[in-house]
């Protein structure tokens, strides 16, 4: 279930729709009478993984509650081009008046879902799980993470109190990698694992010798990223990252990798197409 009864995704559509709406919606005002009703069709105009539906219903039940909403779909399907999503009836005024920012929310998630389905199959047999980022739009995070679960990612931290995850600039910082875990174990309980980031084979072996759980693999050509899997040889999680597109995922995972992290999914994921149209006859 998508988690939008969070006080979290209430206040993002409060303030969508106050962007949007916060003034009045002065074209329906003045072009549709207060009692005229309407029939309305969503739909998709591309092939997409549906992810957002009870968010879109959400932004109507905060408009009008009279508004009857049949889903037709839910979070996850696959669907081709033309597919009905849902029917709406009710108030015209109120279907004009949500029609953006619902439909804001659902290609935006969609969108998230359809380009993590890619990713995901296209690894499909290999070891590897596809995983995501903190590169998320700000306040989006808990609905952009949840996208990528719809499409078969994996989270990765959802904030920084998920784990000790030790970056280039940690390291210069405290001093070096050794002297950077030895900080994080002395401060982090027993239940945290601690991941290091590697751009050389060298601190690969220097964040073995200090008994990190997992070690990320900092863009890394492919030979080196094959070398430094062997180097590790299962003595910790590896995790592969940077700049990882469609068309170099399969060769990442083919180095043995056991998770590929890669920021599009949430940073340049583009919205999908769908609409919302009225029915004329009904």
């Amino acid at each position: 279930m998508i988690p939008f009864i969070h006080h979290q995704i209430r206040q993002l559509i409060d303030m969508a729709l106050d962007e949007d709406v916060g003034r009045g919606d002065i074209t329906t005002e003045a072009t549709i009478p207060d009692r005229a009703m309407a029939h309305a069709r969503l739909a998709t105009k591309q092939d997409v993984i549906v992810a957002g539906m009870e968010v879109f219903r959400a932004v109507f039940a905060s408009i009008d509650g009279s508004l009857a909403i049949q889903m037709h779909r839910q979070d996850g399907d696959d669907v081709a081009t033309g597919t009905a999503l849902a029917e709406l009836d009710g108030r015209a005024r109120s279907l004009l008046m949500g029609e953006r920012v619902a439909l804001n929310f659902l290609q935006r998630l969609s969108g998230i879902a359809t380009l993590t389905r890619r990713y995901v199959e296209a690894i499909r047999g290999y070891h590897a799980h596809i995983i995501d980022t903190r590169k998320t739009t700000p306040g989006w995070r808990l609905l952009e993470k949840y996208a990528v679960r719809v499409g078969g990612g994996h989270n990765h931290r959802h904030d920084l109190g998920d784990g000790v995850l030790i970056k280039d600039n940690h390291i210069v910082a405290a001093g070096g990698i050794q002297a950077a875990v030895n900080a994080a174990r002395a401060r982090s309980h027993h239940l945290l694992k601690i991941e290091v980031e590697a751009a050389t084979l060298a601190q690969v072996e220097e964040a073995l010798r200090a008994g990190v759980e997992v070690i990320m693999l900092d863009n890394m050509d492919l030979p080196t990223m094959a070398e430094a899997v062997k180097q590790i040889g299962g003595r910790a999680l590896v995790e592969a990252s940077g700049g990882i597109s469609l068309e170099s995922v399969v060769d990442v995972a083919r180095t043995g990798v056991d998770l590929i992290s890669v920021g599009k999914l949430t940073h340049s994921a583009p919205a999908v197409d769908i609409h919302l149209k009225f029915d004329p006859s009904k």
